[in-house]
């Protein structure tokens, strides 16, 4: 279902329309989303991305343009997540706060990976599949591992940048 308060730039390609949820979101132009992903509201995604199937993008995330997403990753958008609040009552908007996460321009994310809550993946950074992400990554870092760690640095990385970070 995409919903008809979604703000998409012309060129976006949705596979299979029918088997998204996108509400309350931006999509920048020319933008790809595979079947199965969810985009919840007050996420944005920027222009030239892709988004591969089974992914799931929530509330307080920003993917800048040129963001490559693989199947299956998962954003999250809160370090103490509860079903009830502290009376017992089921949880509203009300009982927590969204902490916000940006990944930056030429980042690219494998499958399967999980990025926490307040963090920034950097500029062209490359987080391993499976990756589990806790803490910012630096722009063109190659992070790997559970919890992530920086293994290596982007085959793109300017010169200045090319050392290893530890």
């Amino acid at each position: 279902m995409i919903s008809s308060d979604v703000a998409m730039a012309e060129g976006v390609v949705i596979h299979h329309p029918e088997l998204v949820n996108l509400y309350g979101c931006r999509i920048g132009a020319r933008t790809r989303i595979g079947t199965f992903v969810e985009i919840q509201k007050n996420a944005s995604i920027g222009a030239d991305c892709k988004i591969s199937s089974h992914s799931f993008v929530c509330e307080g995330v920003t993917i800048e343009d040129g963001v490559f997403v693989g199947h299956g990753v998962m954003f999250t958008n809160d370090l103490h997540p509860r079903a009830l609040a502290q009376d017992g009552s089921l949880q509203t908007d009300a009982d927590w706060t969204v902490i916000s996460t940006t990944v930056r321009a030429g980042a690219s994310i494998g499958s399967n990976a999980t990025i926490l809550p307040g963090v920034t993946i950097g500029y062209g950074a490359v987080v391993g599949a499976g990756a589990v992400v806790t803490r910012d990554v630096p722009d063109y870092a190659i992070v790997t591992g559970v919890p992530a760690a920086i293994t290596g640095r982007a085959k793109d990385a300017p010169a200045q940048t090319a050392r290893v970070v530890r």
